[in-house]
């Protein structure tokens, strides 16, 4: 099973459709949080604080006070705000707090403080934080103990995962009814620390809604099977890397050692510039680009391509054969520059596989960096609508758009990863999956997954996440690969491997 994630169109949906149930949202929300805080707060010095804020999520956490104070201990409840002008499933825990003898504090009392509850916007904030809230939210980071974010961390966009000012920095955030893109990509991750998901009963909805999922070994379980004995190199395919212009042939190398050590059976590198031979790689092929569509099972274009002449007439050429195709790097800028050829990419029968980083989304979307960066499920799936391609956004939570429509984050890697030849690398490893025969959306995923497990695992060991470069990253591909393909998906996906 994989964790769907659920943008705030479809969660409001889902709580119009279930508003009305026996047990109100709001209750369920609160004793999910409850019993989450009182294992933070067990064995720390001091009360409970407790920040409510003017909507919904402040009602939330006047739930989980009361909840609290019914369990013997002595939450502290900061409001500021008229109880009358709060939306009334709030108002109700509003009353409720205050007829179980609870009080309301405008500004934070003197005392010793153990677990911080951010109560104050959650997922519904649609505008910048006031002076008033920033301060508090300043004084929530400033403390020093566990702080638990209640659906969202105030200040944090659900849906975008970018912040409107101020923004808690929280330990731990819980979430409603299902996970939010925003907690996953862009400044989320630096900003919910551990992150769980209360579903409050509604997974099945939940699962009919959804459009998008977490990024989990489960989505290409079924490639994940061990070779026969009875193999050969032709078994695995061909995979073909174009790219290497002069001055860049080490992003087409890497690419090549990656879609080796990933399991193709041959790799041919197709150079621009002149080079004889990869001398810490032998086993790859070099060869002139030209004739790599003759010798190739599936290819990848643009590592170290750069935007001449030649390379443009190679992207086309790359478009309209018939193979399997990773496009990376600059043939993107190409695409960007020459609409003839991406209009000749959105004919093709079946859909490539494009991997910008948010810049070069930026180009062949026609927009600035920070409007990718402002919204980059709706831009990686515009991408993918408008290319007619499976499309991998990179950056924190990386975003994997179908072209049938569907979605997912990947949550695997680091920092490490931000580094000159990681991209290089995560193009060969496609290219290694789709000369196996894998499909263009598994090898998309998986490819993009193990990257950052690779990553992941190197840290661990002690390996970065600062210096480390690109090419640490292919023999760490390599073992977790085989690691989950001899333990099966089940165990890949998290419960015993380091990532």
């Amino acid at each position: 099973m994989t964790t769907p994630i659920l943008r705030s169109a479809e969660l409001r949906r889902i709580e119009q459709a279930h508003g009305a149930d026996k047990s109100p949202l709001m209750e369920r929300a609160g004793a999910a949080a409850a019993e989450l805080a009182m294992r933070l707060q067990h064995g720390l010095a001091g009360v409970p604080l407790i920040f409510a804020g003017p909507g919904n999520n402040g009602g939330d956490a006047l739930v989980v006070a009361r909840l609290l104070k019914q369990h013997g201990l002595k939450p502290v409840v900061v409001f500021s705000g008229e109880a009358d002008k709060l939306p009334i499933d709030a108002h109700v825990a509003f009353a409720a707090w205050r007829n179980a003898g609870g009080a309301i504090h405008e500004t934070v009392p003197g005392g010793e403080y153990g677990l911080v509850i951010d109560g104050l916007f959650g997922i519904g904030l649609t505008r910048a934080i006031d002076e008033r809230y920033a301060e508090w939210i300043r004084r929530i980071n400033d403390y020093g103990g566990p702080v638990l974010a209640l659906d969202c961390p105030s200040g944090l966009d659900g849906d975008t995962g970018a912040t409107r000012g101020a923004t808690v920095r929280a330990s731990h955030t819980i979430t409603f009814i299902a996970m939010k893109p925003g907690l996953l990509t862009l400044d989320g991750p630096d900003h919910c620390g551990e992150t769980s998901v209360a579903d409050l009963g509604l997974e099945n909805a939940v699962r009919d809604t959804a459009s998008g999922c977490i990024v989990e070994p489960s989505l290409f379980a079924d490639q994940l099977r061990p070779r026969p004995r009875n193999s050969h190199k032709g078994s695995y395919g061909s995979a073909g890397i174009l790219g290497g212009a002069s001055g860049m042939a080490g992003a087409a190398l890497l690419a090549g050692r990656a879609a080796l050590k990933l399991g193709a059976g041959r790799v041919y590198v197709g150079m621009l510039g002149r080079i004889a031979v990869d001398p810490l790689q032998p086993e790859l092929m070099l060869r002139a680009a030209e004739g790599l569509f003759s010798l190739s099972t599936a290819l990848a274009i643009g590592p170290g391509l750069g935007q001449s002449t030649t390379a443009g007439d190679l992207l086309l050429r790359a478009i309209e054969s018939p193979l399997p195709l990773v496009v990376d790097a600059d043939a993107l800028n190409i695409l960007a520059e020459r609409p003839v050829i991406a209009r000749r990419l959105t004919r093709r029968e079946r859909p490539a596989i494009l991997t910008p980083h948010p810049a070069e989304a930026a180009r062949l979307l026609a927009i600035t960096t920070e409007a990718v960066q402002g919204d980059r499920v709706a831009n990686a799936l515009e991408l993918a609508r408008c290319f007619n391609a499976h499309v991998v956004l990179k950056g924190c939570g990386s975003i994997i758009a179908l072209a049938d429509g569907r979605w997912f984050i990947n949550t695997s890697g680091n920092p490490g990863l931000a580094s000159a030849g990681a991209g290089d690398v995560l193009t060969g490893m496609m290219a290694a999956l789709l000369a196996q025969g894998w499909s263009e959306d598994a090898a998309a995923l998986c490819a993009t997954h193990l990257h950052g497990c690779a990553a992941d695992n190197l840290v661990n060991e002690g390996v970065g996440p600062i210096g480390l470069v690109a090419s640490e990253l292919i023999a760490s591909a390599r073992r977790e690969l085989n690691r989950w393909i001899s333990s099966g998906a089940r165990s890949a996906s998290g419960k015993d491997q380091a990532c």
